[in-house]
């Protein structure tokens, strides 16, 4: 994906997008099923939210609406060509980083566990039946608490779609909030399937399909 409007982020922005995360996703059902214990949470989330960053920073891209990063989104552009080999070393290191410190937080593994119960919700294996290589994926689409009903939002997801529309591309997206699903509707979005295993929880997995 490219995008004139937004602000793409760098490598020294990893400390900021890490708070924003934390922020953003404290509530979230997904991680307050994973790590139940708010305190725990609040420790964790921050390295998990390092890891995956670093990550994305070497596989995907990571826009922001502008250099103060009050709301971000990360987009696995499918239609790009990539290294694989590279792909899944980068993907292999932040999952061993992250059973480390899931490990380390939480000695009695219960932690460790709830992410092994909750693979699913994190994987999007669910995008294994939809179009490969004319697809793009939104991985994260956040913006600040203190920034919301400013139009953030829209201004991230917008960009998406238009770069998407321009390149014939169907998108993808899951969610776990019951809430945002009219909202990704309101967009053009349709709820493709629910995945709903292990935690009690579901995850609305929602498609947008090529214009």
């Amino acid at each position: 994906m490219d995008s004139g409007r937004l602000y793409r982020v760098q490598k020294e922005d990893v400390e900021r997008l890490k708070e924003l995360l934390t922020e953003c996703f404290e509530g979230d059902p997904l991680y307050c099923k994973l790590i139940p214990d708010g305190k725990t949470r609040s420790r964790l989330l921050p390295e998990l939210f390092e890891c995956d960053m670093e990550e994305f920073l070497e596989t995907c891209e990571i826009y922001a609406d502008s250099p103060e990063i009050n709301g971000i989104l990360v987009v696995d552009d499918e239609s790009q060509p990539y290294n694989s080999f590279h792909y899944y070393l980068a993907e292999a290191a932040a999952l061993l980083k992250t059973d480390g410190y899931l490990i380390k937080e939480d000695p009695t593994l219960r932690t460790f566990w709830n992410f092994f119960q909750g693979r699913d919700y994190l994987n999007s294996r669910w995008t294994d039946e939809l179009e490969q290589e004319k697809r793009m994926h939104i991985i994260y689409l956040a913006v600040r608490p203190a920034m919301q009903h400013h139009g953030l939002s829209s201004l991230l997801l917008r960009e998406a779609i238009h770069y998407a529309d321009r390149n014939q591309l169907l998108i993808s997206l899951e969610t776990h909030n019951e809430n945002n699903v009219p909202f990704y509707e309101h967009f053009g979005f349709k709820v493709f399937t629910i995945v709903e295993k292990h935690l009690h929880l579901k995850q609305y997995c929602m498609v947008r399909d090529i214009k």
